[in-house]
């Protein structure tokens, strides 16, 4: 019995090949390669039109133009619509130039035709990587920029203003200078001491007084009597000439801040509308290589 067994054993595990075992890939290379350079050309075009547009909306006069966010958000839905019809081209493309599949099932044809599609999306998206993502930053970016930049630029301005005058008398400003100059106060300033040391004492108090968010008692005291030292004002005058430099210097500093703000906000939109449109364009071009593919075989 077990002799006979073992007779049968290697009829009951033959393996036969299917007569229909096709030789060749299913993934079209030719297809795909053609069909992601044309995703990438007209994805050029439409990027270089939509930086025309783009520049078209911004204006450097303040209170003029499209603001950042606007901006941004134009630019994203950009981006969207030239994925959508570059993504819809390449796919399309894909599906139209590859071979005939005979003998295959409609549903391994379309599911053929949907990865085909892919593949071209992902070579078109790897390929203009580089060059695409770069333009697609600079549109956003630097645009943005010129857009926040106007509303920055005169806190941006007062703030220069103050480091300038704080280090006019080097080269660089001293981190030390502050401290030292605080052991040296007298409570009654000289008239008599230069112009430049006065303004690069006042200037080093000020940029502390900015960079530690407030500025103390003591140094706005000081810093009246400097004035009134240096002008010929009373020390009253002298204070609320100091108070309304630091008024100055507090709302310049908010500029600056609100106008980082929303860059950081543009910058976060566009982040979320690139990676939507990347996943819009993946399906528009697997579902327009299915549709060409079709055609393609019904032709």
């Amino acid at each position: 019995m077990a002799a006979l067994d073992t007779d049968v054993q290697p009829a009951r595990y033959e393996t036969r090949r299917h007569p229909l075992e096709a030789v060749a890939s299913g993934v079209a290379w030719s297809a795909i390669l053609g069909g992601a350079f044309a995703a990438v050309a007209l994805s050029v075009v439409l990027l270089a039109l939509g930086s025309g547009f783009g520049l078209a909306t911004v204006s450097p006069w303040l209170g003029a133009g499209a603001s950042a966010t606007t901006f941004s958000i134009m630019t994203g839905l950009w981006l969207i619509i030239t994925q959508w019809l570059a993504s819809g081209l390449g796919g399309y493309i894909t599906g139209r130039l590859r071979i005939k599949w005979v003998g295959l099932h409609t549903h391994e044809v379309f599911f053929r035709d949907t990865a085909n599609g892919f593949l071209t999306w992902a070579v078109a998206s790897a390929v203009g990587a580089v060059f695409l993502a770069s333009a697609a930053s600079a549109l956003v970016g630097g645009t943005a920029n010129m857009v926040s930049g106007v509303a920055s630029g005169t806190a941006a301005g007062a703030s220069q203003g103050t480091i300038q005058a704080a280090g006019r008398a080097g080269a660089q400003v001293d981190p030390t200078g502050y401290f030292v100059d605080s052991l040296f106060r007298t409570d009654h300033p000289s008239p008599n001491a230069s112009a430049g040391d006065a303004r690069a004492e006042g200037g080093r108090i000020l940029l502390n007084g900015l960079r530690n968010g407030d500025m103390p008692a003591g140094d706005k005291t000081y810093l009246a009597q400097l004035v009134a030292a240096r002008t010929g004002q009373s020390q009253a005058d002298a204070e609320k000439r100091v108070d309304d430099v630091i008024a100055q210097e507090k709302a310049a500093e908010l500029n600056v801040r609100q106008a980082a703000d929303a860059a950081r906000k543009a910058g976060a939109y566009l982040s979320i509308f690139l990676a939507l449109s990347m996943l819009i364009g993946a399906f528009i071009a697997s579902t327009a290589a299915a549709l060409g593919g079709r055609q393609r075989d019904e032709y």
